[in-house]
């Protein structure tokens, strides 16, 4: 195995544990993480070719691999569930009634610019508080099946 193909399997393996637990929708995109993991091994190689640091060539193959993955629906809609409704579920049910419910919230994410950095933004506050209720009314109509 040459070391581009070892890079390449690194970089798709990392992806693919970042979609796996925060990205679920995008976990089984193979055409994206194939790619993603492509230009983050390319670019490494690059840099490492143009004399960079490890560190400098990993932190620049790392921005390609998870340029836009920084902000993740899933993660937020988790968080509500363990943080408002932990109490009504046990903690291995609290993840796939989080899973269960992101579709139930997609659409609540429309109404916000969402970027990498919107978790420190002021409406992530209204965002959250969205969620909330949209989640307690779904349980309120459907229990908690």
């Amino acid at each position: 195995m040459n070391i581009q193909q070892k890079d390449l399997s690194y970089f798709r393996l990392r992806l693919q544990e970042l979609l796996n637990n925060s990205f679920p929708e995008k976990a089984n995109d193979k055409k994206f993480i194939e790619q993603r993991a492509s230009w983050a091994a390319n670019a490494y190689e690059g840099a490492f070719s143009s004399g960079n640091t490890i560190e400098q060539c990993s932190e620049i193959a790392n921005y390609i691999l998870f340029e836009n993955l920084h902000f993740s629906k899933f993660d937020t809609v988790f968080q509500v569930v363990c943080n408002e409704f932990d109490t009504i579920m046990a903690d291995e049910e609290l993840r796939p009634f989080a899973l269960k419910m992101f579709p139930v919230c997609e659409p609540v994410f429309e109404r916000y610019e969402l970027t990498d950095d919107f978790t420190y933004d002021t409406e992530f506050d209204l965002l959250y508080t969205e969620l909330t209720g949209t989640i307690a009314i779904w349980i309120e109509e459907n229990g908690l099946q």
